[in-house]
């Protein structure tokens, strides 16, 4: 019985010890906590501070306009400026009265530099598709090279060659370039160049090529109208030297052609002054007679 009495008064005293410890370890807890709250309004002031000030910073910041932005509108001022003038466009001749050639496009309002008219760009132009009957771009007595109608880029078009041939279908060639070199024959051929643009025919020419023969007869039978050609040039030359040689002479010596022909003029009316002047006295005499 004494031992059990003696036992509870020492679990009082370390429950009594413990609940001390505990009560002493949560009032340190509340007194960190308690110094953290008055803290943290210290540090909400400073981060309203820097809000405040880059808030300021910004405003000033927007009040100032960059360099970059005045001359990007300034800019976009004269290009507004610049559509609104009318620009008016002509085009120039066609290079090619059939198939496929080109044309200038030409600006009579709006040119740089204040220019009255400037060419803008060059565009590709079309006239009717058969161009008939053409001739060889060079040819001697052995060959003769045929060129298709098409306009550069060379390739950008397709040429489909073909050998004509009378009463029958034509016999299309396996040659695909835009020139065609042909030996002569003992006969005449006539061959045809079609000219396509995406499988749209923009050009028809056909040729013929002659033998040696034939190609003899016609060049000896053709009119020598060089010689003819260069005398009547060679006299008409010869003309317009001596008149301007005529007329730097006249200038030169105005004054004394002036005088020669006032001289001359003045011949004329002494002259006929005196012929009136005789025809008067005549007159009196007869008077006198009757």
């Amino acid at each position: 019985m004494r031992a059990r009495g003696a036992g509870c008064p020492a679990g009082l005293l370390a429950v009594g010890w413990l609940i001390l410890v505990g009560l002493q370890a949560s009032q340190a807890s509340n007194v960190t906590s308690s110094g953290g709250g008055v803290q943290e309004p210290a540090v909400a002031r400073e981060g309203e501070s820097e809000s405040e000030s880059e808030s300021e910073e910004e405003a000033e910041n927007e009040g100032e306009v960059p360099e970059s932005e005045t001359t990007a509108e300034a800019d976009a001022e004269e290009e507004v400026q610049n559509r609104t003038i009318v620009k008016e466009v002509e085009f120039g001749m066609c290079t090619v009265t059939c198939g496929v050639g080109i044309r200038e496009v030409i600006l009579t309002n709006g040119c740089p530099g204040g220019e009255s008219k400037c060419v803008v760009r060059v565009e590709e132009c079309r006239g009717p598709v058969d161009c008939g009957w053409g001739k060889p771009i060079s040819e001697n007595l052995d060959s003769a090279r045929l060129s298709c109608v098409h306009i550069s880029p060379e390739n950008r078009f397709k040429y489909v060659w073909k050998l004509l041939k009378p009463d029958q279908q034509p016999v299309i060639l396996t040659n695909d370039s835009a020139v065609l070199e042909i030996t002569r024959e003992i006969r005449p051929l006539a061959f045809e160049c079609d000219t396509l643009d995406n499988n749209e025919m923009v050009a028809s020419v056909k040729f013929t090529v002659y033998t040696t023969n034939e190609l003899q007869m016609r060049r000896s039978s053709r009119p020598d109208t060089d010689a003819v050609l260069v005398f009547v040039l060679t006299i008409g030359v010869i003309i317009c030297i001596f008149v301007i040689f005529v007329l730097i002479f006249i200038i030169i010596n105005w004054a004394a052609v002036k005088s020669f022909w006032g001289s001359k003029t003045s011949a004329t009316e002494i002259q006929s002054e005196l012929s009136s002047m005789r025809c008067e006295q005549d007159k009196d005499i007869e008077s006198c007679s009757e």
